[in-house]
């Protein structure tokens, strides 16, 4: 382990884990709860979600607008979100307002009032994001992709849950929901910066002692389906997901699916973007993605098109994918090792990103990954490594999903005999 990365578990099961960066002026904290969209029933979906907005709207010391106040008299920064499999609440400060930063996101997690009336205003709030979110096709399209990749489970559900479900939600649920799972065991502190590590182990003492310690049970393992879901709209484009199950973070291929997707469709000169929109001129906007969780995984392809183009656009895509299992040159996987390896070094400069990595880490690994370590896993890709996650990858059974006008996309078997031809 670094010198300058240091790790406690308190007594009461709490990980604090801090990294010293002497040369920065400011301090990133956080609080990595272990809990998602994932652990959620189809009764509370949206819970999580809900929960993260309530955060900020009162404890028992301070109102919505004081929490505000007081991180913005400072020149702070406070957050959250909500993610499957995480929901964080995180500050940056200058360094010499750490004490503050601790103070308050220990306060709004162990001492919320959730007072009716912040209730119902978040709750139309939160409505606002969700219809929001239904008119915004190239978003509301990624909630359709994990839906149809795992149907009728909670991995498959929207984090921000339903209109229906937000707009019954009470307030037994959300206090209920907050005591059995915003424990000690499920919670990582990680903090980076101008730092000392005893000093944010007292602070964190002092500011989460009212944490629950019991344990908590993690949600089922998900299990990938797969499938087809598509929704005609009356829009310019029509917006393209295409994906397969994939690995978890733990999974030994987790690099080699990274460096995949970074040279299939990770930048301007990744093969999609340089066949699909630079030779082809057939989108504006097309990437692949891999998306890791603790139990699973999925990798996709996104793109935006206009509908003369559907019928064209998703053969394509498809020849490309089965080209590269042809071969790839020395010079692309260099390339997107290269790629990897300074977006992973440039985030070493920033607090809140080496904050949210060591709570990652922490939660997934157990323990810090060595930078070095990263760095060599990443070397050690090789061509055959990729040609083979390629072959497993794209031989599963495909999700796919579309928005806008449909009507002249190929079916789901059809993509299903083309991938298997």
């Amino acid at each position: 382990m670094s010198d300058t990365i240091q790790v406690t578990t308190l007594d009461n099961g709490l990980t604090i884990i801090t990294e010293r960066m002497e040369r920065v002026e400011t301090v990133s904290f956080g609080a990595y709860v272990s809990i998602g969209t994932r652990d959620e029933n189809v009764e509370n979906n949206g819970v999580s979600h809900f929960l993260e907005h309530m955060a900020f709207k009162g404890t028992e010391r301070r109102s919505a607008a004081r929490i505000a106040e007081e991180i913005e008299n400072v020149g702070g920064f406070i957050n959250a979100y909500t993610a499957r499999e995480t929901t964080a609440y995180y500050v940056k400060l200058l360094k010499e307002d750490l004490a503050l930063g601790v103070d308050i996101i220990g306060d709004i997690l162990t001492h919320s009032t959730f007072l009716d009336a912040e209730i119902e205003r978040e709750r139309g709030v939160i409505l606002q994001e969700i219809g929001q979110a239904n008119d915004t096709p190239d978003d509301i399209i990624f909630d359709h992709f994990q839906e149809s990749a795992f149907p009728d489970q909670p991995m498959g559900r929207p984090i921000l849950g339903t209109s229906e479900l937000v707009s019954n939600m009470t307030r037994e649920t959300l206090m209920n929901y907050m005591k059995e799972h915003y424990t000690t065991h499920n919670i990582t502190i990680a903090a980076a910066g101008n730092l000392h590590h005893d000093d944010v182990i007292e602070l964190v003492k002092k500011h989460f002692k009212d944490l629950p310690t019991h344990q908590v049970e993690r949600s089922h393992q998900a299990h990938y389906t797969g499938g087809d879901l598509r929704t005609s709209r009356e829009l310019d484009q029509a917006h393209l997901l295409l994906g397969f199950p994939s690995v978890s973070y733990r999974h030994p291929d987790y690099y080699n699916v990274m460096i995949l997707s970074t040279l299939l469709g990770g930048g301007m000169s990744s093969r999609l973007f340089q066949e699909i929109r630079e030779r082809r001129g057939l989108v504006y906007s097309v990437y692949s993605f891999a998306s890791s969780f603790n139990d699973s995984g999925l990798f996709g392809i996104y793109a935006g098109t206009g509908e003369e183009e559907t019928a064209e656009l998703v053969p394509v895509v498809i020849d490309e994918l089965k080209r590269l299992q042809n071969g790839i040159s020395a010079e692309e996987l260099s390339r997107a090792r290269a790629q990897l390896k300074s977006a992973l070094l440039m985030s070493l400069e920033s607090t809140g990103s080496r904050c949210e990595q060591l709570a990652r880490q922490m939660q997934v690994h157990g323990r810090p990954i060595p930078i070095e370590e990263t760095v060599a896993k990443i070397d050690n890709v090789t061509e055959t490594d990729i040609l083979r996650v390629a072959a497993e990858l794209f031989s599963g059974t495909p999700t796919f999903t579309a928005i806008g006008p449909v009507k002249n996309l190929p079916s789901l078997e059809d993509i299903s005999a083309r991938l298997a031809a």
